[in-house]
C-alpha cells in the first residue's frame, strides 16, 4: 500500500497534476461561482509556464546533478552497484529489453567494469507487478550487462527491490554474504543524492559514479547564446516539463525518505 501511495499522492504536487486540480476547481468555481474561475486557471498557466522553461528547468535539474560530480579519477572498489529503473521488458512487440533514458546506468557500469575498477556488478532493481510485472529488472540488466561483456560469473542480482531504501537494504545483505565493504554507485545524476544517501545511511561504503546528466554546460550556455535560444527557452515545452518533474520527484522522495528514517 505504501509503494501505491507512494506513486498516486504525489502526482497532485507536481506541475502538470497541480495544474489538473487548478482546472478542475475552475470548472466547478464556473459552475458555483464564476466571478472566480480566471484565478484557478491563471495559477495554472503560471505553473506549466513556470515548470516547462529552460531556467527553471536546468537550474532544479542542476542542483540536484551536479552535487556529486567526482572531482578525479574513480578509485578501484569490490562491486560495481548499478541501480534499477532503466529497462522495459521484452514484452510483444518489443523485440527484446528496451533501454529508458536511464539506460546510461547500464552502459557505464558496464564500462567501469572493463576499466577493472571492481570485478563484480551488482544488478539491483525488481519490478512492480500491478505495472505489468514481468521479469524482475535485474534480470533485464544481467541480459544487457552479458551483451556489454560482463561474464555472467561477475554478475550478481537483487531482484526484488522496489524502491531506493529497498535497493540499499538489499544490497547490503549481497555485500555482507560476499564479504564486500567498497562499491561504487552507478544511478542517474538527478537520483544520485538520495541514493548514496540511503546506501551510506544503511552504512554501505559508497563512492558515487553518476551517469545519465540532463543537464551539461552546454545546455546552461544555450540559453542565453542567441536571441533564437532565449525566446525558444522561454516557450512551454514538454521535455523541460518532465526534467522539473524529476527532480521534484526527488526533491520530494528525500523529504519522504528522511521522515521515515531512510535518510
Amino acid at each position: 500500500m505504501f509503494l501505491f501511495l507512494s506513486k498516486l499522492l504525489p502526482i497532485f504536487f507536481y506541475p502538470l497534476g497541480l495544474a489538473c486540480m487548478l482546472l478542475f476547481v475552475a470548472l466547478v468555481l464556473a459552475w458555483r461561482n464564476p466571478r472566480w474561475v480566471p484565478v484557478p486557471v491563471a495559477l495554472a498557466l503560471i505553473i506549466l509556464l513556470l515548470a516547462s522553461n529552460s531556467w527553471v528547468a536546468n537550474n532544479i535539474v542542476k542542483s540536484l546533478e551536479w552535487q556529486n560530480i567526482p572531482s578525479k579519477e574513480l578509485p578501484k572498489a569490490e562491486a560495481i552497484v548499478i541501480l534499477g529503473g532503466a529497462t522495459r521488458p521484452a514484452f510483444p512487440p518489443r523485440p527484446t529489453v528496451d533501454l529508458k533514458e536511464q539506460g546510461d546506468r547500464i552502459f557505464y557500469g558496464a564500462q567501469l567494469y572493463r576499466e577493472g575498477k571492481a570485478p563484480l556488478v551488482v544488478a539491483s532493481g525488481g519490478r512492480i507487478a500491478w505495472r505489468g510485472g514481468g521479469p524482475s529488472e535485474s534480470v533485464d540488466m544481467a541480459q544487457i550487462l552479458k551483451t556489454l561483456g560482463v561474464p555472467a560469473s561477475a554478475i550478481l542480482q537483487d531482484p526484488t527491490s522496489l524502491n531506493t531504501h529497498q535497493n540499499a537494504v538489499n544490497v547490503k545483505k549481497i555485500l555482507e554474504e560476499q564479504g564486500i565493504s567498497k562499491v561504487l554507485l552507478v544511478t542517474s545524476a538527478m537520483h544520485m543524492p538520495r541514493s548514496l544517501a540511503i546506501f551510506q545511511h544503511e552504512g554501505i561504503e559508497a563512492t558515487a559514479a553518476p551517469t545519465d546528466f540532463l543537464v551539461t554546460k552546454q545546455e546552461i550556455e544555450e540559453v542565453d547564446s542567441s536571441s533564437q535560444a532565449f525566446l525558444l527557452s522561454a516557450l512551454p515545452d514538454a521535455d523541460r516539463l518532465e526534467k522539473t518533474t524529476s527532480a521534484l520527484k526527488e526533491y520530494l522522495g528525500s523529504i519522504v525518505y528522511r521522515l521515515r528514517g531512510w535518510l
